[in-house]
């Protein structure tokens, strides 16, 4: 069956609840459903403090003087498009985010393709996991990279990942010499699994293996910022990692309820991209008024305002959780639970996360039996998963836009008891 662009539930507070509720009215719809498919991890969306913050910008009411327009500039960075604002936010995010240097995407879709159709050249290899979103995949492929120099290895397996670096380097000369590298393609968080990489041991492996040269390490932030490491700074910074992956890829769609994406490199890498990496030279800088809203939400990280929030979604998933392991398993049907674990209290790192997939060879008939009873669920279904492996969002995504409300845990233990 095709998907469609069906028209979208528009916000509409619910009477008994704060303005920030999760609770959503579709288009001719009478009833409210209890969204559980967002990824307003913090609640950023609904923040008056954000929102007040961000049209100061452009009133003068701010410390900051006012920007002359939301809109403009509609221009190419290369061209018109490189101003003070893009400039400023760059040198802000590489700051809190622990990088020599940032340039900015208009999406996480172009800042993968443009590192992966233009850091790897033609003699080296890419190594990535399974996994891995969509947009590495059409960056691969695209890039100059031959198809029998780009190696899988299983999910989130580090001794599958050794043996394919150690095939590649027995291989070939160039890479034990060090005049060809290995690019390995990670993320931090899977967006469909809802599973933390195990990055340090990813990287020990690389390193160990091929040296500090020859592999480069790129991790996807992408549903990691805002949740993990000091100030929500993602999984790298979590880990201590930043000197030893060689680029990071933040977007701002998830947490941060804004659009665009952040690549963080060295310098030199960044010189590489804004010369040869087609997304951004052939693409129309983001308006000022994205470039606001990305600055005001990282002041929120900045200010420590999405510590709090942060720790109660990890509280609430671990709740969800342990509700629906008392009855689903990886081998319960028609409906099951991937294996999880749960958080120790000697952890320092959250290993809870906002994804928490339920899996169904039903995944539509599912998603319409939640939606009559009251709750917003999606169903992820081929192409944006493989055949076979359909399944829902299910996990903390009602909490996502409200996550001080503490009824949701009545919300949540009601999804799991409607029949």
């Amino acid at each position: 069956m095709l998907r469609s662009l069906a028209p979208l539930p528009n916000p509409s507070p619910s009477p008994s609840s704060s303005s920030s509720s999760p609770s959503f009215q579709p288009s001719g719809a009478t009833r409210k459903l209890v969204d559980f498919s967002s990824n307003d991890y913090l609640s950023f969306s609904t923040s008056p403090h954000l929102a007040a913050s961000f049209l100061s910008a452009f009133s003068g009411t701010s410390a900051q003087p006012s920007l002359p327009s939301p809109y403009g500039p509609p221009s190419s960075r290369l061209l018109d498009g490189n101003t003070t604002s893009h400039l400023q936010l760059e040198h802000k995010l590489s700051s809190f985010l622990s990088a020599p240097s940032a340039l900015l995407f208009n999406s996480g879709f172009d800042a993968n393709v443009a590192v992966w159709t233009t850091l790897p050249g033609p003699d080296d290899y890419v190594v990535y996991d399974e996994l891995v979103h969509a947009s590495i995949h059409d960056g691969m492929r695209a890039s100059r990279v031959p198809e029998a120099n780009r190696r899988k290895f299983r999910h989130n397996d580090v001794m599958a990942l050794k043996e394919v670096l150690e095939e590649v380097r027995g291989r070939d000369e160039g890479v034990r010499k060090g005049s060809k590298c290995v690019w390995v393609a990670v993320e931090s968080l899977y967006s469909m699994d809802g599973d933390l990489a195990p990055l340090r041991e990813i990287v020990e492996a690389v390193e160990s293996v091929l040296g500090k040269e020859v592999g480069q390490v790129v991790v996807d932030e992408a549903h990691s910022t805002g949740l993990y490491g000091p100030r929500g700074r993602g999984l790298v910074a979590a880990l201590g990692l930043e000197n030893r992956v060689a680029v990071r890829v933040h977007t701002f769609g998830k947490a941060m309820a804004c659009s665009g994406a952040v690549v963080l490199s060295s310098p030199l890498i960044r010189n590489y991209l804004i010369n040869y990496a087609r997304p951004l030279i052939y693409s129309t800088v983001m308006p000022h008024m994205n470039v606001v809203a990305i600055d005001k939400a990282f002041d929120m990280l900045i200010e420590g305002r999405g510590e709090a929030p942060a720790a109660h979604l990890h509280s609430l998933s671990t709740y969800l959780l342990r509700l629906l392991s008392v009855f689903l398993s990886p081998t319960t049907t028609p409906l099951s639970l991937p294996s999880i674990s749960f958080p120790t209290s000697s952890s320092s790192l959250p290993t809870t996360t906002p994804i928490i997939p339920l899996l169904t060879s039903q995944p539509r008939v599912l998603s319409s039996h939640l939606i009559s009873k009251g709750y917003l669920v999606r169903p992820i279904t081929y192409p944006t998963v493989p055949k076979g492996e359909e399944r829902r969002y299910g996990g903390v995504k009602a909490w996502q836009l409200s996550l001080l409300a503490e009824e949701k845990k009545s919300k949540s233990a009601a999804l799991l008891s409607m029949g």
